[in-house]
């Protein structure tokens, strides 16, 4: 299993030094890092970064965009043209930048990309201009995984690709293999979403590029520990990421404050290895044949049997 957390939960207990992070994180037998971009390799070059990664015995996974400043009206959708041409540019250098330390996916969220007002964009205009966008950054690197991870709200009050059917429609109207999506639970769970839907779908279409653990109530991106507030409906997300043979990393994306990251992230490790132990415990094909039953005491039957 490949696993992964965020580097910006340790940059403040490590005196904000990514390659401090590294170490740690080769301490707490994490295998692969998700670097943001530009903000965690801005002084960093490729061949350093390589460097960092051989040292502590780690793999890129990918690295995920980070639009700042200008991008606050929005990225590849923003009314102004020099702006949406500005992001595509960032997202080709990410991608540079991913190919050069060995990484495989690069995750653009477009947190600005949305609205806070009726009558405030050109849906349809904004919606074509982000395809051809994609279109774009996926015919430049056709080696690469482009996947998109979305979210309901937050920092807009409407995102544009805010949810998994919009993402996936998205998707098929761009119409290149390179081009997937990312879920993350609490992205999930703050539209309503049943996760392991998502995954499952997905997942059968080879559409599954990234993964993002955590847990929360459904009002807002909690970020909290992995399974400590859905823990069924996360076994149940794991069940089919395994079902389908996912292959990248599971990258925690909580946020602790209160918290010490090292100890978070220890629980999280242990957390999704309980899990797996669980799903191997009862097995692929008893999980299988109580779905296929379609029964609610069912269910709960499996439940009982998974707190055995």
């Amino acid at each position: 299993m490949k696993l992964a957390t965020r580097i910006n939960s340790f940059l403040p207990k490590f005196n904000h030094d990514v390659g401090e992070v590294l170490q740690e994180f080769n301490r707490l037998g994490l295998t692969h890092v998700d670097l943001n971009y530009p903000e965690h390799v801005e002084n960093i070059s490729a061949d350093k970064m390589n460097e960092l990664l051989q040292q502590n015995h780690l793999k890129a996974n990918g690295v995920a965009l980070r639009f700042r400043s200008e991008f606050i009206n929005g990225e590849l959708g923003n009314a102004d043209q020099s702006i949406s041409s500005n992001a595509v540019k960032l997202c080709k250098e990410a991608c540079d930048y991913c190919r050069e330390v060995g990484g495989e996916v690069v995750t653009i969220w477009l947190g600005f990309d949305g609205f806070d007002y009726s009558f405030q964009i050109d849906y349809e205009k904004v919606w074509n201009q982000i395809k051809a966008c994609m279109i774009e950054i996926t015919d430049y690197a056709p080696d690469l995984k482009i996947s998109i991870e979305y979210k309901p709200f937050q920092p807009r009050a409407y995102a544009f690709l805010d949810s998994f059917g919009v993402a996936l429609s998205m998707v098929h109207e761009v119409g290149r293999e390179n081009l997937g999506i990312t879920l993350d639970y609490c992205h999930m769970l703050m539209k309503h979403e049943n996760p392991a839907y998502g995954a499952s779908i997905l997942g059968s279409r080879q559409k599954l590029f990234g993964v993002h653990l955590n847990d929360g109530y459904g009002l807002n991106d909690d970020g909290l520990m992995i399974g400590t507030s859905s823990l069924i409906k996360t076994i149940e997300f794991i069940y089919y990421t395994k079902l389908h043979n996912y292959d990248h990393a599971f990258y925690f994306d909580t946020f602790p404050i209160i918290e010490d990251p090292v100890e978070e992230c220890e629980r999280n490790i242990n957390m999704i290895k309980k899990i797996d132990g669980i799903i191997d415990r009862l097995g692929m094909n008893y999980i299988a044949d109580v779905i296929k039953q379609n029964s609610a005491v069912k269910v709960s039957d499996l439940v009982l049997e998974i707190l055995a």
